[in-house]
């Protein structure tokens, strides 16, 4: 039941990047919906080997490579996804510190339960 609530709320996330942020438009939150899974599919399997790929990249930035990574799984997810669509790389690196941030105060507040 966590997990099914946590995939809400991130949609949620996305729409509410997508209205605040000018290069992020999505269409519906059917979209945003099917965007959250696929997002944390590519996290749960493609981000962790893309991590390890490029971990001297990662330690020389002192982690900010990760901030690319998750740019371009967002890029990836508005390509898979039709309803959504990200203008631009710096607009993608915009909403994923968004979501980032999101999910940082998210696991503070699991925490606390």
């Amino acid at each position: 039941m966590k997990i099914l609530i946590n995939w809400l709320i991130i949609a949620l996330v996305i729409m509410i990047g997508a209205y605040i942020l000018p290069g992020v438009n999505v269409t519906d939150f059917w979209s945003a919906f099917v965007a959250a899974a696929i997002l944390g599919l590519l996290n749960a399997f493609l981000k962790p080997l893309i991590i390890i790929l490029t971990l001297p990249i990662n330690i020389l930035t002192l982690g900010l490579f990760t901030l690319v990574i998750n740019t371009l799984i967002l890029m990836l997810v508005s390509a898979i996804v039709p309803g959504v669509v990200i203008a631009s790389f710096w607009s993608a690196l915009i909403f994923s510190i968004v979501i980032s941030l999101f999910n940082i105060m998210l696991g503070q507040l699991k925490k606390q339960d």
